[in-house]
């Protein structure tokens, strides 16, 4: 699993808890903005986007629009990154997508849970890290789920439910994922 002694515990009505619900307020506001322009907008995309993470991103990142995130700020991606539209990234946890990834539309990337039992529930929120290594394809429709690691190359199957880590070099598909087979050169 990916970095689990980066797994953060949020209780409810904490000072913690208000600057997450800070943190979702600015990138809805940020997002709504995003999310009016196109395909052809690339430069100003960009542009909200690095706002939206606080750190400026490459010029090979292209994300098309709309996206949805929680919070942005625990979002990093590297270079000649790709994002298809309508994707979603609950990153409280933290995101971390390294170069050359692509993502397909409808895709969701989620760091952010709740406990199991129906009186915990509403109490807390858990998080926990995703990242994702050089070169992974992520196709449409895929969900991965937090504390997970994508090795590097993998290739996530339309409609896959990420629950475990993925190996480098391997195709995944399957609810939740299961390896298929080896993909390397």
């Amino acid at each position: 699993m990916a970095d689990d002694d980066r797994t953060r515990i949020i209780p409810t009505r904490t000072p913690e808890s208000a600057a997450m619900l800070t943190s979702v307020k600015r990138a809805a506001a940020i997002t709504a903005r995003l999310n009016r322009l196109t395909f052809n907008d690339a430069d100003e995309v960009r542009t909200l986007f690095s706002e939206l993470t606080g750190k400026k991103v490459d010029d090979s990142f292209l994300l098309i629009p709309p996206f949805y995130t929680t919070g942005g700020a625990d979002i990093r991606v590297g270079r000649n990154v790709f994002v298809n539209q309508n994707c979603t990234f609950y990153d409280l946890g933290g995101i971390d997508i390294a170069d050359d990834v692509m993502i397909g539309p409808n895709v969701s990337i989620i760091t952010s849970s709740h406990p199991l039992e129906p009186s915990e529930r509403r109490a807390r929120v858990i998080a926990r890290p995703i990242v994702i290594e050089k070169n992974v394809w992520i196709a449409a429709g895929a969900t991965i789920i937090g504390g997970v690691r994508v090795g590097a190359n993998a290739v996530v199957a339309a409609g896959s439910v990420v629950t475990r880590d993925v190996p480098p070099d391997t195709l995944v598909g399957g609810n939740p994922a299961r390896v298929i087979r080896s993909i390397a050169d």
